[in-house]
């Protein structure tokens, strides 16, 4: 399920567009009940607005603790919204990696008003809820505004305060697209039976034995690999070690694990194949 990233100057209406705005409409779509919302930094923190940001050490905690009540919250049948410490380019782009390692779709609205306006929402606000006026205008100089260039910041809605949000077109963009493939590299292997991991180990390592017993004769060129029919490493001397062999054995192996294969037939033309692409 998606996630939304709401974000804006200080009091520049993010808690409204998220409660009032988003989430009324979210949960007007009957199918889609279960939201999770972030309201401020205090909601998680217990601490008073304005003191979260004196301390740098302090904010860095709070920001990480939203992120991991997402990452707790995020899944399959939840929406979470956050409207709270995404100010910052780089968190923004923390929170696009989890949900796309999590195969969700994502979404920013940007709730765009004039600095004069956002401080003067700020000076109605009750005390303990309001911004002094320095950690104000430190975060008006902190912010890094939204960028559609940037694909952390895609699909970006820009919201100003009397226009209605286009609910249909967030929808849309949460519930009717992909989401982006996770990072190969974040994605754990799928499981493979015992046997076809034996194969694999045993196969790869017969190959390799079979190219270095070959060099030790003196063989030069090609070399055929005994009882794999069809397998011949080109170009095998004396310039190919048995360090570098056995590192691309076990780039071949990671690989493999990934992409496991019904046919273990495959692997003896696929690892010889694998070798003379790599070592030309």
């Amino acid at each position: 399920m998606p996630l939304v990233v709401v974000t804006g100057f200080p009091s520049s209406g993010k808690t409204t567009v998220a409660l009032q705005r988003l989430k009324v409409f979210l949960r007007c779509e009957a199918i889609y009940k279960n939201v999770k919302h972030f309201l401020s930094y205090s909601a998680l923190s217990g601490f008073l607005v304005s003191s979260d940001f004196t301390d740098s050490s302090k904010e860095k905690e709070i920001r990480g603790l939203i992120k991991a009540e997402a990452q707790r919250l995020i899944g399959r049948d939840t929406v979470v919204i956050i409207d709270a410490g995404n100010y910052i380019k780089g968190y923004r782009y923390e929170l696009y990696c989890m949900s796309k390692s999590n195969k969700c779709t994502q979404c920013t609205l940007h709730c765009v008003v004039p600095v004069d306006s956002a401080r003067q929402w700020n000076a109605a606000r009750v005390e303990e809820d309001a911004y002094s006026q320095e950690v104000f205008d430190a975060l008006i100089m902190r912010y890094e505004s939204p960028d559609s260039r940037n694909r952390w910041d895609i699909p970006l809605f820009s919201l100003l305060p009397d226009v209605m949000l286009p609910g249909p077109e967030v929808f849309t963009a949460l519930f009717e697209r992909k989401a982006p493939p996770p990072n190969m590299s974040t994605q754990c292997a799928p499981l493979s039976s015992t046997n076809f991991l034996y194969e694999l180990d045993s196969i790869t390592q017969e190959i390799v034995t079979a190219i270095l017993s070959a060099q030790k004769l003196g063989v030069e060129g090609q070399v055929k690999i005994p009882g794999h029919e069809g397998c011949v490493l080109e170009g095998v001397g004396s310039g190919i070690t048995p360090v570098q062999l056995a590192r691309l054995r076990r780039q071949f192996l990671s690989y493999t694990k990934l992409h496991p294969m019904n046919d273990t037939t495959k692997i003896p033309a696929l690892f010889t194949q694998f070798l003379n692409t790599s070592l030309r």
